[in-house]
């Protein structure tokens, strides 16, 4: 593998959310993705891979591939081991740490894996292989099959790098950002967010009208590779925003210091000037002037907050409001528990596959324009 080499490179997404995630990266023009289990697969350049961490608002990792090879014993694994082309990609003076996890796998012992792979690593390279360090190479053991890459990305990618203030339950924003796309959101129109918490989905909504790259404020792993071109890297993260439109959204909560939250991450992330956000109950909620756009809610679930109980009247509440004041507008809306979502009354569209989100399998609740 060189810098010209082409590559697979594997974007890794919340299970449930692949097929998002490739429509996002055919937006952004990477050629031919393809949704498997975890993730988007693609191929490409190492500028390739510096757009994907750059500007991908769905992706929570990007992880390079740096060779797949059938190990059915450890000594296959150790001999297959020193021919990864790690010295292209390493740095000799950079330490790295081993993420391993085997399955269906003759070799099962994670341990035993990474011992042998760190053993390979070092005496073909000297590189160290630490606890923690800056670089993580990622080995999975599955089927007899070693795939190792290198995490590009080094933090999620949700932590876009700024000094975001978080309020109860917040959805990650790479997790808001493919949300907001699977409702149909390009940019283009208004989005209102009637329990906004900390403002996750108004904030991206304004972030994407305006074109800005999720990931202009932070540092990436890459940065600390042998592949890596400071000069180019700095040219296309200097790239000139291009607005796709002008259009404000509107976030309002009961809770006052939510609102205050969400207007500090607003300001934070240079959408202040596009984002409008009231302290207000639901119940008050009433449509801005201009096109109707999109409702997008994250509500109260019992296993996650709020006394479950109280929350079908809560539901129910949403849809009058939704019903009798939010003609043309789509409704999209998040919850754990499908007797919650037809609480509300709303023409919900057949709905997706449940979607992994911290230890619970959320549903995204879907409407067409309302009558």
């Amino acid at each position: 593998m060189t810098k010209t080499d082409d590559f697979e490179i594997f974007l890794v997404t919340a299970p449930g959310l692949e097929a998002v995630l490739a429509e996002e990266a055919a937006a952004q023009g990477f050629p031919g993705p393809r949704a498997v289990p975890g993730g988007v697969k693609i191929r490409g350049h190492w500028p390739d891979v510096w757009r994907a961490n750059l500007d991908l608002r769905g992706a929570t990792r990007v992880l390079a591939r740096l060779d797949s090879f059938e190990a059915h014993d450890f000594d296959k694994l150790a001999h297959r081991a020193r021919r990864v082309p790690w010295s292209r990609v390493l740095h000799r003076d950079v330490p790295v740490a081993l993420d391993v996890t085997c399955r269906e796998s003759r070799l099962f012992h994670s341990g035993a894996v990474a011992e042998r792979i760190a053993d390979a690593l070092t005496a073909k390279t000297g590189i160290k292989v630490v606890k923690d360090a800056p670089i993580t190479v990622m080995v999975r053991m599955e089927r007899d099959i070693c795939t190792i890459s290198v995490d590009t990305s080094g933090e999620l990618l949700h932590l876009r790098g700024l000094d975001k203030r978080i309020h109860r339950a917040p959805l990650r924003e790479t997790m808001a950002a493919l949300l907001l796309r699977r409702c149909g959101y390009a940019g283009r129109e208004t989005v209102l967010d009637p329990m906004c918490g900390s403002g996750t989905f108004v904030i991206e909504a304004a972030e994407t009208s305006l074109g800005l790259a999720p990931g202009r404020a932070r540092r990436f792993a890459f940065e600390q590779l042998a592949t890596f071109d400071a000069g180019a890297w700095e040219a296309l993260r200097q790239r000139p925003a291009v607005p796709l439109s002008d259009h404000r959204h509107y976030g309002s909560d009961r809770d006052e210091e939510a609102i205050a939250i969400a207007c500090a991450n607003a300001d934070d992330a240079g959408v202040a000037a596009l984002t409008t956000f009231a302290h207000r109950p639901m119940s008050d909620v009433t449509p801005p002037d201009g096109p109707p756009g999109l409702v997008i809610v994250n509500p109260p679930y019992g296993a996650r907050l709020g006394d479950a109980d109280k929350l079908g009247a809560l539901y129910a509440a949403f849809g009058r409001v939704m019903t009798e004041r939010f003609s043309g507008w789509r409704v999209g809306m998040v919850t754990t528990d499908k007797r919650l979502a037809y609480a509300t009354a709303l023409p919900w569209l057949p709905t997706d596959a449940p979607i992994a989100h911290g230890g619970l399998r959320i549903t995204l609740f879907r409407t067409a324009p309302l009558p």
